[in-house]
């Protein structure tokens, strides 16, 4: 069970742009590689080969949509879809879009872990009780986003939520799922963290031998 991050460029120059001393698009990289997701997928259009030049030495598939298509949903799983069904044990992939670089990497585990634990449900991450990005969306779903071509990403989601898809929303107390780049790194409010397990509560090691214990009236071990 492998989930991707399939992020979004509409605008190579601004994914180039820095973010708290590095290109923005190298931030949202490190974050999803960090974080467990792979492969790392840039749907993004041609240009003159800065982007390529900037992601050369990462763990980064760049992918090309049809041309004639506008950006929107439509055009982001069109140029995501070739590079994951070349990685036959992909189930999922987070819908990125670049400008949420501030993403912290402990997000990006929390979300693959919710997966595992539920693999036919959208995820969706929150902070302070605002949904945000990245979303994770299981490949099942990927046929009726591309269907989406008027709407883009969150709305297409939303979409299928509305159609009886099943969905979780966590609270990570990640701020950059839903601040963009259009907050400074340093004006963000602090890192909270999820405040309990998303793949479901841990496991009560030894709870069958405490109860046989307390029948037995012997210290468990």
């Amino acid at each position: 069970m492998t989930v991707a991050a399939i992020v979004l460029v509409p605008d190579a120059a601004a994914a180039l742009g820095e973010a708290d001393g590095e290109p923005a698009i190298r931030r949202v990289a490190h974050a999803a590689w960090s974080g467990g997701a792979m492969p790392i997928v840039l749907v993004a259009p041609h240009d003159d080969g800065r982007l390529a030049g900037a992601v050369t030495d990462s763990p980064i598939t760049l992918a090309r949509p049809a041309a004639g298509l506008q950006p929107g949903i439509a055009w982001f799983v069109a140029g995501g879809r070739e590079a994951l069904h070349a990685v036959a044990e992909t189930t999922a992939g987070l819908l990125w879009p670049f400008r949420y670089a501030w993403v912290d990497p402990e997000t990006v585990t929390s979300l693959v872990e919710a997966h595992g634990a539920t693999p036919e449900a959208i995820v969706r991450p929150a902070y302070s009780g605002q949904a945000g990005f990245p979303i994770l969306v299981p490949v099942s779903f990927l046929d009726r986003l591309a269907a989406r071509t008027g709407l883009h990403g969150e709305e297409a989601v939303a979409a299928l939520i509305a159609e009886g898809a099943p969905v979780r929303v966590l609270e990570l107390g990640d701020p950059g799922i839903v601040f963009d780049l259009t907050t400074p790194r340093a004006d963000l409010p602090g890192y909270q963290g999820p405040p309990e397990p998303t793949g479901g509560p841990p496991p009560e090691w030894n709870s069958a031998l405490a109860a046989q214990a307390q029948h037995s009236g012997e210290p468990a071990r």
